[in-house]
């Protein structure tokens, strides 16, 4: 019976295409995520008890008794921050790769667009993951405080950090960046799964992508600037 022996070429492909697909699904599960988080967001429309009651489920009952209290959200948050580094290191090889394999002969148009699409993932990404920690720090360890004093209810805490404006605008800027590398993700991830078929294919996922960005910007951002306005209090 014949073996085949991979060239070194040829694992390279093959590891290649495993980076993409781990790339584009663990995107995708950060994407999900993000919805849901906007979900959540959005229940400070319906006042304090609505979404102090929301965020006490989502720490401590959710799932339960199926789990014990408080066990899947440590279990949702070491699943994402697999997901996290999991997408950082796949983005980080193959940007290596690309790096190794590019040519300085000629530069097309197609080119250019492919590099700008690049490096807007790339310097979106680190602005993403910069704020991020920021975020963690802020609302979820309570080391920065801006605006209001570790302990209090979710609701009041996100009111009293929304109502500095300075804050809106950096929440913005990160959402920007976000949404950017989303809609840029969604037909990328898509495509790599093979769902990207035909030219109609590519219309339906590049629409699609749209949709799901400008849907994230304004569902993350509605709220903060209402706070900011005062329609929150």
């Amino acid at each position: 019976m014949a073996t085949t022996t991979l060239t070194p070429r040829q694992r390279a492909v093959r590891s290649t295409v495993a980076l993409k697909a781990l790339m584009a699904i663990t995107g995708l599960v950060m994407i999900g995520f993000l919805l849901m988080h906007m979900y959540g967001n959005l229940k400070a429309f319906l006042g304090a008890e609505a979404f102090d009651h929301y965020a006490h489920w989502l720490k401590t009952d959710l799932l339960y008794p199926l789990l014990p209290q408080g066990w899947f959200i440590w279990i949702f948050r070491f699943a994402l921050l697999a997901c996290i580094v999991a997408h950082i290191y796949a983005a980080a090889v193959l940007t290596l790769r690309a790096h190794g394999a590019r040519s300085t002969k000629y530069v097309t148009t197609d080119r250019i667009q492919q590099t700008y699409a690049a490096r807007t993932m790339r310097w979106g990404g680190v602005i993403i993951v910069g704020f991020l920690v920021f975020h963690l720090l802020q609302f979820t360890v309570q080391v920065v405080t801006p605006g209001f004093t570790p302990g209090i209810s979710p609701y009041e805490m996100v009111v009293l950090s929304f109502q500095q404006w300075w804050l809106v605008l950096a929440y913005a800027v990160w959402i920007v960046a976000v949404c950017m590398h989303v809609r840029h993700g969604v037909w990328s991830a898509l495509t790599t799964l093979g769902a990207n078929t035909s030219p109609a294919a590519k219309r339906f996922l590049d629409g699609l992508a749209w949709v799901i960005a400008v849907v994230l910007f304004v569902g993350f951002m509605i709220m903060p600037v209402a706070v900011l306005l005062g329609w929150i209090n």
